[in-house]
């Protein structure tokens, strides 16, 4: 993770999260049952379960440090469960949800709304994209940097991980737009960028474009960072295997991936339904041997009736079946 993302988040967390609670308490005095008070703090002031679990870990690595330097004994933060993230589970939009958005959004961000879902980029990269990224005969997407805001102003910087750094694919579906969007867009310019030309503010954007846009189709509560949900359990849903997720998400970790592998309905069934047709077909074989192995035995003994016919002279005894003399005429 580049260097001025860490300070970024870092910073966020011990101005936000720490210094309010824990301003006047030394790492020397810092114990259990402190942290334990700082934490429910946080949480009874509306602090996000995934920031507080972020605020903790990075408590707990300071203590860690601490502890490594000699100035403590034994780190405090020793709370089970208390680092973990445990986020809820996201809404996927259908892809007529998704163009009433793009619709909503109006011409100058209807072609962000879809090249978000239909390459699952982050805001971030979105935000960094330059025309000689986007290569329309090759429907490819070039990721080399993204956006980052901090105290300073923004500044251009690598993505978080080396996977970050990747080419994605998009379907024909969306060239026409992406085309007449590029039209409008000078060579030296950002692909998406505010009506002054600046960077995008994620912030800015929320408040006067998406909430706006999601009252106007009715799914209000859904966040920007679903958008990339969103295609990703598309591309999963259309077979991808985990690498292939991995590499499109510009993850170097399986876990994120396989979360889309087994999220939907649709996904949970396709298995089922494969596993039924591979049944059925299975039967239709088997039905189809018995039905020529019944046949060969049947000519097998229509062949050996015949042949005893040619040697006696008349058809064997069979129950059922008349002697082929029995409506033979009185002899003279």
């Amino acid at each position: 993770m580049p260097v001025v993302l860490v300070l970024v988040l870092v910073g966020g967390l011990l101005r936000c999260q720490v210094v309010p609670y824990l301003a006047t308490v030394t790492i020397g005095e810092l114990t259990l049952a402190q942290v334990r008070r700082w934490r429910k703090k946080l949480l009874d002031a509306g602090t996000n379960p995934i920031t507080t679990a972020k605020a903790y870990r990075f408590l707990r690595a300071v203590m860690a440090a601490a502890v490594d330097d000699g100035l403590v004994k034994r780190n405090p933060c020793r709370i089970k469960g208390a680092g973990t993230e445990n986020s809820p589970e996201r809404p996927m939009l259908t892809v007529t949800q998704v163009y009433a958005l793009a619709d909503a959004v109006g011409l100058r961000y209807r072609a962000l709304i879809l090249l978000a879902t239909f390459t699952s980029l982050r805001w971030a990269g979105l935000a960094a994209l330059r025309p000689e990224d986007i290569d329309l005969d090759a429907r490819t997407v070039r990721v080399t940097r993204q956006l980052y805001y901090h105290d300073a102003g923004h500044s251009f910087g690598p993505p978080k991980s080396r996977a970050g750094v990747r080419d994605v694919d998009f379907p024909e579906l969306i060239v026409p737009d992406l085309r007449e969007h590029l039209v409008w867009v000078p060579s030296s310019a950002l692909v998406f960028a505010s009506s002054t030309g600046s960077p995008l503010a994620h912030s800015n954007f929320r408040q006067r474009i998406w909430l706006p846009a999601l009252a106007a189709v009715g799914l209000e509560g859904v966040h920007l960072h679903d958008l990339r949900h969103t295609g990703n359990q598309l591309t999963a849903n259309a077979g991808a295997n985990p690498r292939e997720l991995m590499a499109r998400m510009g993850h170097d970790s399986e876990r994120a991936a396989l979360i889309y592998l087994h999220s939907s309905r649709e996904r949970q069934r396709a298995p089922a339904d494969a596993v039924g047709e591979a049944a059925r077909a299975e039967l239709a074989r088997s039905e189809s041997r018995e039905a020529e192995l019944e046949g060969t035995r049947r000519a097998r003994a229509l062949r050996s009736q015949a042949a005893a016919v040619d040697r006696q002279g008349s058809w064997p005894a069979q129950e059922g079946r008349p002697d082929r003399d029995s409506n033979a005429g009185p002899t003279a």
